[in-house]
């Protein structure tokens, strides 16, 4: 409300009245809402057309085909017409109304369906015209996207680019889908708020609420309902914008993106545990997006209900909460089956049916035992394809960078020797003036080159940072999905050493991560500010450790301290093996009094460091464990590293190890 407030005072900045504006307003709406209707039936207008190819131009560029006739009867008329065109061995309009097929098939939710049609089709994509494969290129896309097969969305839009129908392959929703959502928004931000208008307010609309669910599905619902509710804001000022005059189709997908955005806002509330203030929001997102989604399916309205049953059922309104899971609910995915059986067995237990309650929790049991296996493996080929397509882009980039300065570089060459051409022609024209005139055009070519040599040379620091950040990035990108793949694994594992032996090799990933992701992020590439580092890594080791971490008190002295890559990573390791091991030993009853004190001065070539806690310190036989240690070893070799060796104090209260390096 507070977006279309702004916009409404900047409108009235002239000499408008308020009356009038409100006036035109209302009416303006009104008028909005009756250019959606159909006077007649596009079914009907669809079959009247003469030619198959105007039925096609018809079909895909009417705004909604269902507003009168369900899409089952579209269906049956197309299948007709297939078969008809079929007698006539008509192969183009085969194609073309298979292609309408598909896309049936895809609105009514079969997306095997519409898939295998799809398919048939692209196998003979040869014969098919730009605009008929962007459709079919998209069908597909959108297709393997609500069927979770992300390596072949990434064949498909790799073939659209190829083909020109995009500029570049979008990973974000990709990304979200593995469950990646935090890195699925980063490179949505980083890759579309650049592209919008600041009074495209639809697009600022999409914008915000796909911002919001990735914030949402990242567990961050106070945040992301912030974002939602400034979606709303943009979507009312478009809708109610009479300035500007709008298509029939963009009055629909107005009206359907503020459906969904009214949802989102309620899925909020309801992880808000806001239950009262959820019910009204899914309420009206779902008449919305029924309203101007006819004859199509929508997840949004599945996952709307099952949200109004669950907050029913949080509130002890059981029979309404029935009401709404007994509803007839087109269940598509394997997720809505899941939350439906757990909701009906959630509903079950709280009325006392305790019978039923188990049987809906063995359903869900059996539909996870015979998806689990199978989708992790998918997960991780998926996480993999990702990754290497990832890497491919990157070495793309690269590739294209240097071509460029070689390029540069060959250019500049020729122009040097066509500068040495031209001053050699001069030396002999001018040779009567040759004291004179060559020194000074000696000193001109010298005073040319180096700035020319100084300008290519700062061209190539900028272009080096520049890669070097985009290295680190992929280098930080890349050890967070080992991390992920370790966390994988970790599921799928039962042995408690296995397990503890994982979680430690994820932190020590995370602990390089840190590394990379702390260069990228500075100006200086070259030295990391070791303050900001330790208390991040600091931070990153105490979410492991929730139980005994946060009653520590941790004082960090290291201020002004700058280290190269070299030194920084074994210092990090280092660092990571300490406090793990302070978190999880030293403080075994969770003392509130506990301190742990870093300290790290760096004068000239010499540094020195020490980290000391007042826990209950080593055990006696630490020396006979040294061996046996994994951490003990690993810190030696990396103290090695520093060309240094670790000092270890045993005190009476806690323990101190430091050490001196170059």
């Amino acid at each position: 409300m507070k977006y279309l407030c702004e916009w409404v005072m900047a409108r009235l900045a002239n000499k408008t009245s308020f009356i009038v504006f409100f006036f035109y307003l209302v009416n303006g709406t009104l008028m909005a809402q009756d250019t959606i209707k159909t006077e007649e039936d596009p079914l009907q207008v669809f079959e009247t057309t003469e030619t198959t190819a105007a039925k096609f131009d018809f079909f895909f560029n009417t705004s909604n085909h269902y507003s009168e006739s369900s899409a089952y009867d579209w269906l049956d008329t197309v299948n007709l017409l297939i078969g008809n065109a079929q007698k006539t061995n008509d192969s183009i309009a085969i194609r073309q109304y298979q292609l309408m097929q598909s896309q049936i098939y895809q609105d009514i939710g079969d997306y095997s369906k519409s898939i295998s049609i799809a398919n048939e089709l692209y196998q003979k994509k040869e014969y098919l015209d730009k605009p008929v494969i962007k459709i079919l290129l998209d069908l597909l896309d959108e297709n393997y996207g609500e069927l979770r097969f992300s390596d072949k969305q990434i064949e498909i839009r790799k073939e659209k680019k190829e083909r020109g129908i995009t500029d570049k392959i979008i990973f974000y929703d990709i990304y979200s889908r593995q469950g990646f959502h935090r890195e699925a928004m980063e490179n949505y931000i980083l890759e579309v708020k650049k592209t919008i208008e600041e009074d495209d307010f639809f697009r600022q609309a999409e914008y915000y609420n796909n911002v919001g669910s990735y914030l949402r599905l990242d567990k961050s619902a106070p945040t992301a309902l912030t974002r939602y509710k400034k979606a709303k804001g943009y979507i009312d000022v478009f809708l109610n914008d009479i300035t500007t005059a709008k298509t029939e189709l963009e009055i629909i997908n107005g009206n359907l993106l503020k459906g969904i955005i009214e949802g989102n806002i309620g899925r909020s509330y309801l992880l808000l545990k806001q239950y009262e203030e959820a019910v009204p929001w899914l309420e009206i997102g779902i008449k919305n997006i029924e309203e101007y989604s006819k004859g199509k399916y929508s997840p949004d309205i599945v996952e709307n209900i099952l949200d109004i049953a669950d907050c029913y059922l949080q509130l002890g309104k059981f029979r309404t909460a029935n009401r709404y899971l007994t509803s007839d609910l087109n269940i598509i995915t394997v997720e809505h089956q899941l939350k439906k059986n757990r909701l009906f067995a959630a509903y079950y237990d709280k009325i006392g049916d305790y019978k039923n309650a188990t049987l809906f929790h063995k359903k869900n049991i059996r539909i996870r035992d015979s998806v689990s296996t199978s989708e992790v493996s998918l997960k991780k080929q998926q996480i993999v394809s990702l990754v290497e397509e990832d890497l491919a882009n990157s070495k793309k980039i690269v590739d294209q960078q240097k071509e460029v300065l070689e390029r540069t570089r060959t250019e500049i060459q020729a122009k040097d020797e066509q500068i040495n051409l031209v001053f050699i022609s001069l030396i002999f024209t001018l040779l009567g003036f040759a004291g004179l005139v060559y020194a000074y055009l000696k000193s001109i070519k010298n005073q040319r080159l180096i700035a020319e040599q100084k300008y290519i040379i700062e061209n190539a620091l900028v272009e080096k940072d520049s890669l070097l950040k985009e290295i680190h990035h992929r280098v930080k990108n890349n050890l967070q999905m080992v991390s992920s793949l370790l966390s994988l694994q970790t599921k799928n594992t039962r042995s408690k050493a296995a397990i503890d032996a994982l979680e430690e090799g994820k932190s020590r990933v995370k602990a390089m991560a840190l590394i990379h992701q702390k260069l990228y992020q500075n100006d200086d590439l070259s030295v990391i500010e070791m303050q900001g580092y330790i208390e991040s890594l600091i931070n990153s080791v105490q979410s492991v450790y929730k139980k005994g971490g946060h009653n520590i008190n941790v004082t960090i002295d290291a201020e002004g301290t700058e280290l190269d890559i070299d030194r920084a990573i074994p210092f990090g390791l280092i660092l990571n093996e300490l406090v793990s091991n302070s978190f999880k030993y030293a403080f075994p009853e969770d003392d509130e009094n506990g301190k742990i004190y870093i300290h790290l001065r760096k004068n000239g070539d010499l540094g020195f460091f020490e980290y000391t806690d007042n826990g209950v310190g080593l055990p006696d036989d630490t020396d006979e464990r040294t061996n046996a240690s994994m951490g003990i070893r690993l810190m030696n070799r990396l103290v090695n590293q520093l060309q240094s060796t670790l000092n270890i104090d045993k005190t009476n209260e806690g323990v101190r190890f430091w050490f001196n390096f170059k």
